[in-house]
């Protein structure tokens, strides 16, 4: 089974290491910061078998470079975006599969544009590895897509099996609850996980991952069909919304707003 280490790094980035036991190589996920990721390397052994790149934005691209020189390995990364980020020299898209032999996986592809109009992201057996198009209970802002985008691509990541595990970029998820406690604030569910996560946060520990079966009860930029977050969301729009991506973008905006 694979294992996921957190690393933090800037502010509330989460750098992924996947690993497996029987391997001294690890792939690097988004590494926005090179001096944690290489100080793990160093107190674990580890060294790199591969970089996964979601997207170009400099706080999961930012430690690529220095990482590199001293820990050289094939880069994947978005096709669209390869050039905005540049050192890729595995360029791939939805769609595409990519075997990892140093932890005995094979990665697909997903396009999920939307945060960037070129991101995607990695997911195996019981892993995903969502950059910043889905948190735990919540989602990137839509910096160059459209709502319909970001909607379409986050109904292809609903699709995903529950026991996946989600795995984002950032350590968001305490003010993603209050958020979605906000546009459902009777649900039992919502309220578990925040207490859950108050915990977790307490003990200094990641929030995340989270699962997708637990994401489509906690997460509203999930549950665009769910009657009470459609009526939320109309009487916030101050019209009747039925349209996914509609509903969605009035969540976003008020999101972005709060």
């Amino acid at each position: 089974m694979l294992e996921v280490k957190a690393v933090p790094a800037l502010s509330d980035n989460y750098i992924w290491i996947v690993a497996s036991d029987d391997s001294q190589q690890v792939a690097v996920v988004d590494p926005g910061e090179a001096a944690p990721v290489a100080a793990y390397l160093a107190e674990n052994g580890l060294e790199v078998g591969a970089y996964l790149i979601t997207h170009h934005h400099g706080d999961h691209v930012g430690g690529l470079k220095a990482l590199l020189a001293d820990h050289p390995a094939p880069v994947y990364g978005p096709a669209t975006e390869a050039d905005k980020i540049g050192h890729i020299d595995h360029r791939v898209t939805g769609g595409d599969r990519l075997t990892l032999d140093f932890i005995g996986t094979t990665f697909e592809v997903l396009d999920v544009p939307g945060h960037t109009l070129g991101h995607i992201a990695y997911v195996t057996d019981g892993v995903l590895l969502a950059g910043d198009a889905l948190f735990r209970a919540g989602c990137g802002r839509v910096f160059e897509g459209t709502h319909d985008q970001m909607q379409t691509s986050l109904a292809r990541l609903r699709a995903l099996p529950d026991a996946t595990r989600v795995y984002g970029g950032h350590e968001y998820t305490q003010k993603n609850l209050a958020f979605a406690q906000a546009v459902e604030p009777d649900s039992k569910a919502i309220q578990e996980a925040i207490e859950e996560v108050d915990r977790l946060r307490a003990a200094g520990q990641p929030s995340l991952p989270g699962t997708l079966a637990e994401e489509r009860l906690i997460n509203p930029f999930l549950r665009w069909d769910d009657e009470g977050v459609r009526a939320t969301a109309s009487q916030r729009a101050g019209r009747e919304l039925t349209d996914p991506g509609d509903i969605f973008g009035v969540l976003r905006d008020w999101k972005d707003a709060s």
